[in-house]
């Protein structure tokens, strides 16, 4: 369930001539039933409308004076968010004679061709306040003030998400809060540019239109989503033609070597996450996105992130990077698998967060664990899984992969491993990236993978310092002090261990290394750290340093550039 509320106009579009039709309201009850909200946005004063529409109560929250008015019907509480309007100004609108002149808490309203004298009196006064049409009507309200301001407050009460809104209206004071949700309709006789810039146009007008709104989004839900509005971004292909992950289509996996650049990819969706105003929570097990912009990160590898502080910062509507360093490998499916059913609550909720990226994929949903399994597919929860190896990743995940995006010069060969552990066929037809080109595939279509020129992120992403300082690299990535006759076998899985035991081992063991540029090819290899690796081998090359002045030298290189944070655990 993706579309979570239908935001309405009144007139001309839930009633007709001030009345709900005995069908409409039908509809708008069963629409109810199946957990969605529903929100009356309208022009009207409230006392007006209460006594043309006794079944106010079925709305969750009215949007009354065209935003100014907020209504709750279930408990009865009134919110004004604009001022009333100046006593200067309704005065000089009666000396001049205004008819029809309606005033209510914040609006002021007329009909058509008072808009002439009513301008005249704003300008003469000097007041900032704006005509809205409706219309044959012309309402006057403060500045800023419209049915997408209103409908805002609203969502923020309902703790809802815009994107997971349908609005739908009839007149010119529509165009603002149809425009602000995820999706727009336009009934039959709504004016003709309204229905330019609705996603839908419905056959029916005025409650026929609603009814069959609702009855389009109980059958189809995310099929109404529009694509140019709800599609992130990915990269472009000839022609500058932009591709696009799609969040009702299915999840997505990033997949390629280490160290190529699916991090940096990622983090380059999260920018065009962003952009478009959608919320995202990144379950990050090594620290790669700590310094994301725009998140706020929990958990570092001498503190595990508390589920209580993630739901609450996601409620609030804040980007989210779970840290899990501080658990160790084995017990990072059971924290995951804790910690989901709690975020899709969240999101069947809500409408938040949008996106769920989980790094190191296989780490968090492994083929081993027969418990850790995807949200439902229904759930309306995007996913971008991201790995190194995607056969060691849940079976269940990996059919449930609606794009594949192969990172890096093997995608041939990351594909083949995907749809050997998938137990999908490999397709007939594989191009070869070359330079920043990945590979994106939609397994179930029959189609090609075709070669994708993806988008960099403008944040640098950055290996972040914690993840090699005091995490955990694993037992195949530590480094190991052996020595020249094998008889020593010290494991550092970090660099702040990898300097303490170089300073506590024997010139011989470290001699032995250092000619072998074991050093130089770790930082290299596993650090990811090129820099630090040229230097580390031109001391390494160096035969003019004994074993103590290497030694230094090597530490202080590693010292510059990584530092443990204070609260870091010793393994």
């Amino acid at each position: 369930m993706y579309f979570l509320a239908i935001a309405a106009d009144y007139d001309g579009t839930t009633a007709e001539d001030g009345v709900v039709h005995a069908g409409t309201l039908a509809a708008l009850q069963r629409f109810k039933e199946t957990g969605r909200r529903l929100m009356l946005v309208t022009g009207r004063e409230l006392s007006d409308l209460e006594s043309v529409c006794p079944d106010l109560p079925i709305f969750d929250r009215v949007v009354a004076e065209n935003g100014a008015l907020i209504y709750d019907p279930a408990s009865k509480e009134q919110r004004l968010i604009a001022p009333p309007p100046p006593p200067i100004f309704v005065g000089r609108l009666i000396e001049r004679g205004i008819q029809p002149l309606s005033v209510g808490r914040s609006i002021v309203a007329t009909w058509r061709p008072n808009e002439t004298a009513v301008l005249e009196v704003i300008r003469d006064l000097g007041l900032e306040l704006q005509i809205i049409f409706n219309k044959g009507a012309v309402m006057v309200l403060p500045a800023g003030v419209n049915k997408a301001a209103g409908l805002a407050v609203a969502l923020r009460e309902l703790e809802l998400s815009a994107h997971n809104v349908v609005a739908v209206g009839d007149a010119e004071n529509d165009h603002a809060f149809m425009r602000a949700c995820g999706c727009s309709a336009a009934v039959a006789n709504a004016l003709p540019l309204l229905k330019d810039e609705a996603d839908i146009v419905l056959n029916g007008a005025r409650g026929a239109g609603v009814v069959e709104l609702v009855e389009r989004i109980c059958a189809d839900d995310a099929a109404l989503i529009p694509a140019e509005r709800h599609g992130i971004p990915l990269g472009t292909v000839e022609e500058r033609t932009e591709v696009l992950i799609e969040p009702h289509r299915g999840s997505v996996l990033i997949a390629g070597q280490s160290g190529i650049g699916k991090s940096t990819l990622a983090t380059a969706l999260t920018e065009k996450m962003l952009e478009r105003e959608f919320q995202f929570c990144v379950f990050d097990p090594e620290g790669d996105y700590t310094e994301l912009e725009h998140a706020v990160s929990l958990g570092d590898p001498g503190t595990p992130p508390q589920d209580n502080d993630v739901l609450k910062l996601l409620a609030n509507g804040d980007n989210v990077v779970v840290n899990t360093q501080n658990f160790a490998l084995t017990e990072r499916p059971t924290y995951f698998a804790k910690l989901l059913p709690q975020i899709a609550s969240l999101r069947l909720r809500t409408g938040r967060p949008h996106w769920l990226l989980i790094d190191e994929a296989h780490h968090l949903m492994p083929a081993a664990r027969d418990e850790v399994r995807l949200l439902p597919p229904d759930d309306g929860l995007a996913v971008i899984f991201i790995t190194v190896h995607p056969e060691e990743v849940s079976v269940d995940v990996l059919q449930s992969v609606a794009t594949l995006v192969a990172v890096g010069d093997t995608g041939a060969q990351v594909i083949e491993a995907f749809c050997s552990a998938a137990l999908i066929d490999v397709p007939s037809e594989m191009p070869t990236p070359e330079g920043d080109e990945i590979l994106v595939w939609s397994p179930y279509t029959g189609l090609a993978p075709r070669l994708v020129c993806a988008y960099k992120p403008r944040q640098a992403h950055k290996r972040h310092t914690r993840k090699y300082a005091a995490g955990d690299l694993g037992e195949d990535e530590s480094f190991y002090f052996r020595g020249p006759a094998e008889s020593l076998n010290l494991r550092a899985q970090n660099l702040i261990l990898f300097l303490q035991i170089a300073e506590g081992v024997d010139g011989p063991t470290w001699e032995h290394h250092r000619q072998r540029r074991d050093y130089s090819g770790w930082f290299r290899d596993v650090i990811k750290d090129p820099e630090l690796a040229a230097e580390a081998e031109a001391i390494e090359s160096d035969s003019s340093f004994d074993a103590q002045q290497s030694r230094k030298k090597i530490s202080d290189a590693v010292s510059r550039r990584y530092t443990a944070p204070a609260s870091a655990r010793k393994p």
